[in-house]
């Protein structure tokens, strides 16, 4: 670990607003061959975002009439690769492809074996499942993927369309869940986002997801990461709302966390039943002390947090054809100003400017 009792060290966190490059790091963390943020906090895991393109419009993500970035304002797949390489020589151990919806992305065969490739030991995705099958899944398993996320926000079928506001139904999305387990990926986690008013009911119904399937089912809090900016912290269903929703019909077993920087705080069925819980609770019990994340978004964009009011431009380097020494050093500046927290509970709390969706999960 840096020794973070040096002065050149104890910069603070760089407070502003987007921008094209980040203030430099010190010396000394530049120097490190790994991603250190001035809190002391080693970053391992990148998201990488391949497309801001979707083919749902979730009511906390995007709404009906959102348009996308054109094409060429995109990073491309050959770069995507090659931020992953480089991102596994600073140490980044795990990379998660996102979006948008990242198997929209015609290349993604391709990037899943080149992020494989990079010598990250960990490669997953995460999608909505609606066009998963399993000959594709298996593929993208030969070229080197591990693990499969998919979101699903309720079974019921009226809610789920409410919900995304797709031309998908929930059905879909089970095939898909069954696919990926077909597959051969045995560790495959559920997703589903609750808002108050529109499917805490389903909170139960999706557990039995877990338990019929054998996954880990995780409930996330509602963020205010929405398009419509209409979040609002009376609509947040807490993470203590739900264990106790689903220790009523299945008791349930504290698990911990698989590890200080994982998201999920997990339980287990006290009635030995297959699967397992997660719960994510950015709003009633952040967890950014031990956050290990950083993201890079579909338009080269670096952001140190998933909620920052700054990013920082990293695709003029690489259509500059910069080398791989001058993407290190800004990466390396970029992770230095990871905020300490994104306190959502405060009152000086900022919003993004980003969705989700353009920002990647």
């Amino acid at each position: 670990m840096l020794d973070l009792s040096l002065p050149q060290l104890q910069t603070s966190a760089f407070a502003g607003r987007p921008a094209a490059a980040p203030p430099p790091a010190p010396d000394a963390a530049r120097r490190a061959g790994h991603l250190w943020d001035s809190h002391g906090r080693r970053i391992r895991d990148l998201r990488l975002s391949i497309t801001d393109r979707c083919n749902f419009r979730c009511l906390y993500c995007l709404e009906p009439d959102t348009t996308f970035l054109p094409s060429r304002e995109l990073v491309g797949a050959a770069d995507h690769v090659r931020l992953a390489r480089i991102a596994a020589s600073l140490g980044i151990e795990k990379i998660r492809l996102t979006g948008g919806e990242p198997t929209l992305h015609p290349a993604l065969g391709e990037i899943i074996a080149g992020v494989a490739a990079s010598g990250v030991r960990d490669v997953a995705i995460t999608t909505n499942g609606a066009t998963l099958e399993r000959r594709t899944l298996e593929r993208w398993r030969t070229l080197g993927l591990r693990r499969v996320t998919i979101s699903i926000d309720a079974v019921e079928p009226a809610t789920f369309a409410r919900l995304t506001r797709s031309r998908y139904d929930v059905a879909r999305v089970l095939d898909g869940i069954q696919a990926t387990l077909d597959a051969g990926f045995e560790e495959t986690k559920l997703n589903a986002v609750v808002i108050r008013g529109l499917n805490e009911d389903q909170i139960v119904p999706l557990t039995e997801l877990a338990r019929r399937y054998d996954v880990e089912m995780r409930f996330i809090e509602f963020m205010p990461l929405d398009d419509g900016r209409e979040w609002r912290r009376e609509d947040v269903v807490a993470a203590d709302e739900i264990v106790a929703a689903i220790d009523r019909v299945h008791r349930l077993v504290p698990a911990g966390r698989d590890d200080p920087s994982a998201t999920a705080l997990r339980y287990r069925f006290a009635d030995g039943a297959p699967g397992s819980i997660g719960v994510i609770a950015p709003v009633s019990r952040p967890f950014c002390g031990a956050c290990s994340r950083l993201r890079i978004t579909a338009d080269g964009k670096v952001r140190p947090c998933l909620f920052s009011t700054r990013e920082y431009d990293l695709r003029p380097l690489l259509v500059a054809g910069a080398d791989d020494d001058a993407i290190r050093q800004f990466l390396a500046d970029a992770t230095w100003t990871k905020q300490a927290g994104h306190g959502i509970a405060t009152s000086a709390f900022e919003r993004a400017d980003r969705t989700m969706s353009a920002i990647g999960g």
